[in-house]
């Protein structure tokens, strides 16, 4: 990974500390996610979002925890292990529950030097963004799987915005005007971005440079490009091969730099990325999540 935006600037401190936003220290200190946001407000073809114990991937937690039990629940890991950062990834979309809000409100108060992190879609964030820094979000990750609505319209089925369901080319359009304004509104506010595109080969693995080109444009400092896992209306579509994702990963590293040691981690995963004994989730014992 080249150089990082933030190093040797007042990021540094952040991105030299956070597992997903440095690989260098990605095998050396741990996150917690606390699954306190289960509802979403888009449907992603390839998501299934659910609760159980078994699966390892994002949009799955053992369970739903309300803020107060997340706050109690980041006291116990923290003293189990080196935890940098904590995160809200879900189960659903961090921005579409009120929960993270009053999360993050009580954590600046029991943990203010914990570094704080949230996954979107992004719908939200032109409108949440002042919210998110005043609540002293440091980094927050932006999936953005397409600038193109005629590509976005096959990654997406619908979107609710506003009290209203949105479908199709006028779904998307809203998302990607969100994201990208949302985008550059959280930049603007000393929020540091990643950016995740997930590849989809045939869909979108040739429009995956463009996004890089737009988002870096808007301020995001980082990408992560993650393999489609073909799960729900995209159940059919193939895996990435690893040759596929890194020649993406390589056009992306000429525009803006590239996060190589993501682990796709689930919505409730607490320790230090990818290490067996260390790296763990609600209700099951760190063997049997490998």
């Amino acid at each position: 990974m080249k150089e990082q935006k933030g190093e040797g600037s007042k990021f540094a401190h952040i991105t030299r500390a956070h597992p997903c936003f440095n690989e260098k220290m990605h095998d050396k200190v741990g996150r917690a996610h606390v699954p306190i946001a289960p509802k979403c407000n888009i449907y992603c073809n390839f998501c299934t979002r659910d609760i159980n114990k078994d699966e390892a991937r994002p949009g799955v937690a053992a369970c739903v925890m309300d803020p107060d039990a997340a706050i109690e629940h980041v006291k116990d890991v923290t003293k189990e292990g080196p935890i940098s950062v904590v995160g809200v990834a879900g189960p659903g979309d961090a921005l579409a529950n009120e929960e993270t809000y009053e999360f993050f409100k009580k954590l600046g108060d029991t943990n203010p030097d914990l570094i704080k992190c949230m996954s979107t879609n992004g719908l939200l964030l032109p409108e949440k963004a002042e919210e998110i820094a005043n609540l002293g979000v440091n980094t927050v990750t932006v999936t953005v799987n397409a600038i193109d609505p005629e590509i976005a319209k096959d990654i997406y089925s619908f979107i609710k915005y506003k009290g209203k369901v949105y479908k199709g080319k006028e779904a998307v359009e809203i998302l990607i005007k969100n994201q990208l304004e949302g985008i550059e509104k959280l930049s603007n506010l000393g929020v540091i971005i990643k950016v995740n595109s997930v590849l989809i080969p045939g869909l979108n693995d040739e429009h995956i440079v463009e996004i890089a080109k737009e988002v870096k444009k808007r301020g995001a400092s980082l990408m992560n490009v993650l393999p489609l896992i073909p799960l729900n209306k995209m159940k059919e579509y193939s895996k990435p091969t690893c040759a596929e994702i890194e020649k993406v990963r390589d056009e992306v590293e000429e525009i803006i730099p590239v996060f190589r040691a993501c682990t796709q981690c689930r919505a409730d995963a607490f320790g230090i990325p990818g290490k067996k004994n260390e790296d763990k989730h609600l209700g099951m014992t760190p063997a049997s999540h490998y």
